[in-house]
């Protein structure tokens, strides 16, 4: 749970946040939300740090549900971002049927969905960008992307990230890292982004001080830049997500080598102090939790911009005297923290996270335009119905999505499966009951890299055996243990997960639900799945089993289902599996 202190940090910086809620909320039962509303904020300081992560190549307003489980393990049990639903409303004030309980939470969500309409859109996040820019002066503005940017959807697969990269230059963000870009290839990341020697087509820099070649252990990227705004000196350092190679294809980036590289942050930090940096910036794509315990770890950073977990807190979390920001995903949200320096010191920050609420905020003409042009050629093709949804689509959250339920059926079907695996990503827009489910859509949960959707058989003992390190990998106690993600989600089969259990001890209770009987360890299953780092994987694109399966269901009827049964307890020996 918060300590005392925490919990009287949260309720001090949510105290204007919800007087501010409680009036908009009543503009909004009267359809009055302003771009001006979500825009009004009290200036501080010499510069303004603009952020945003996570937007997965997302171009138009989507809808999007935030989890309704977000589990905390270890010290970080009951902790933000660890709070989902009443609980996270109640701790930050935020008054339920508002718009920040719709951007923030799942609760209520298809009917504020119908109320208070899409979000995101790069064009409206421009405009939202634009003005602030015109309010503070370029001379004073600092934005900053968290990457996963240029992969996640039809457009930015098939430009092999060209597309992507257009609108960040177009936005003006000053410097970015990486994750999922780097699903696109060594050669291609180096042509977009350049590196430590030469430039990329791209100005935006590229940060990323834990990547490493394999042979002499020479940096790949340069670690940090220097900007000046508002007469101070900021220093950005980038921090590409750590597992890359572990979590994807490692024969994407043969050749490099990913990590925290704490000792290496804490180096690149005193660099930066030594030039003369005022403020020192860790944009980061590590995690929440990574970045949580680096933050108590390595002392000098101010701020640090945290990505990859998609995580949306409306205040900044403070350990030490570090800020961590987490920004949220799909264009969803924009982070804005005003800064004061003296002495050569943060003495004082204000910040607001500002839900990008599409029916408020007048899209950018220029961005739109990029926009349309880059989806023209394919508008057809993307727009086209598949199906239709009989009760809300969603994949966010630790275990299970309705979404990624439909995606597990899919592959039973069409794959003649009797078990199915399907990755714990995190984007991939929501779908409202009744909506077209439409090319777009689909591709916008499942355009990787590697996609084939292969078909073979494992016994019971391997099915448990992967069960069990995905769940590790999510729910170790040591954050620098954990590698991001939500837990696979398995079709066709229900299991037990004790989470606060230790490794190899996690899973239990695996039921084969076609026939009721439990999971054999020594007996053969047919299972399917996709998003395989195994080069060698054979099979249909995922995204050609899904459609073939929707043409032929035309409604969709799949729902939250109860097929994972979480267990809680506080000492892992209180039961052995």
């Amino acid at each position: 749970m918060l300590s005392r202190r925490e919990f009287l940090e949260i309720a001090s910086a949510t105290a204007a946040l919800t007087a501010l809620d409680g009036s908009l909320h009543r503009a909004a039962a009267q359809q009055r939300i302003t771009q001006a509303d979500l825009l009004r904020f009290a200036p501080k300081g010499q510069v303004t740090i603009l952020h945003m992560t996570d937007c997965h190549a997302q171009l138009v307003p989507v809808y999007y549900r935030e989890p309704s489980d977000n589990l905390g393990v270890g010290e970080m049990l009951g902790l933000p971002p660890h709070i989902t639903g009443k609980a996270f409303l109640d701790t930050f004030g935020i008054s339920p049927g508002s718009y920040r309980a719709y951007a923030l939470t799942d609760q209520d969500f298809v009917a504020l969905a119908r109320s208070y309409g899409r979000v995101g859109g790069m064009d409206r996040m421009a405009t939202l960008i634009k003005a602030i820019r015109a309010e503070r002066g370029n001379d004073r503005t600092l934005l900053l992307d968290g990457g996963d940017t240029l992969l996640g959807s039809y457009t930015a697969l098939n430009s092999k990230g060209a597309d992507m990269a257009s609108v960040i230059e177009a936005l003006g963000v000053e410097a970015t890292v990486g994750h999922w870009e780097f699903t696109l290839g060594a050669a291609r990341v180096a042509e977009l982004y350049g590196d430590r020697e030469k430039p990329g087509k791209v100005k935006t820099a590229f940060l990323a001080g834990n990547v490493r070649e394999n042979e002499f252990e020479d940096p790949v990227f340069k670690s940090t830049k220097f900007f000046e705004k508002g007469g101070v000196k900021i220093a950005v350092i980038g921090q590409a997500f750590p597992f890359t190679p572990i979590a994807n294809p490692r024969w994407l980036v043969p050749e490099w080598t990913f990590g925290i590289r704490e000792t290496d942050v804490r180096k690149h930090v005193a660099a930066a102090r030594a030039a003369g940096a005022e403020i020192v910036i860790l944009l980061s794509h590590n995690g929440f939790d990574v970045d949580r315990k680096l933050a108590s770890r390595v002392a000098g950073i101010d701020v640090i911009l945290t990505g990859h977990t998609h995580d949306a807190i409306p205040v900044p979390v403070k350990v030490g005297s570090t800020l961590l920001i987490a920004s949220g995903s799909s264009t969803k949200f924009l982070s804005r923290l005003d800064l004061e320096v003296k002495n050569g010191r943060v003495v004082d920050y204000a910040y607001a996270l500002i839900p990008v609420l599409a029916d408020a905020i007048a899209p950018d003409p220029d961005m739109a335009g990029l926009i349309a042009d880059i989806r023209a050629p394919h508008k057809a093709m993307l727009d086209t119905e598949l199906a239709r949804t009989e009760a809300v689509l969603y994949r966010r959250g630790n275990f299970a999505g309705p979404l990624d339920d439909m995606i597990g059926d899919a592959m039973l079907t069409e794959r003649d499966a009797e078990l199915s695996f399907s990755p714990g990503t995190r984007w991939g827009a929501s779908l409202l009951p009744g909506q077209a489910i439409t090319w777009d859509d689909i591709y916008n949960a499942t355009a990787l890299t590697y996609p084939k959707c292969y078909r073979m058989t494992m016994p019971g003992k391997t099915i448990k055996d992967i069960l069990e390190d995905v769940a590790d990998n999510i729910f170790h106690a040591d954050p620098y243990y954990q590698q991001g993600g939500d837990m696979v989600r398995v079709g066709g089969m229900s299991f037990s997960i004790y989470v606060d259990s230790g490794v190899g001890n996690r899973i239990a209770d695996m039921v084969h639900l076609k026939s009721g009987k439990p999971i054999e360890a020594g007996k053969d299953y047919v299972v399917a799945g996709w998003a395989s780092v195994n080069e060698a994987t054979q099979g249909p694109p995922i995204w050609n089993v899904v459609g073939d399966y929707l043409k032929r269901q035309k409604v969709v009827k799949t729902a939250t289902r109860n097929t994972v049964n979480v267990v809680r307890h506080r000492d892992p020996a209180q039961r052995a599996l």
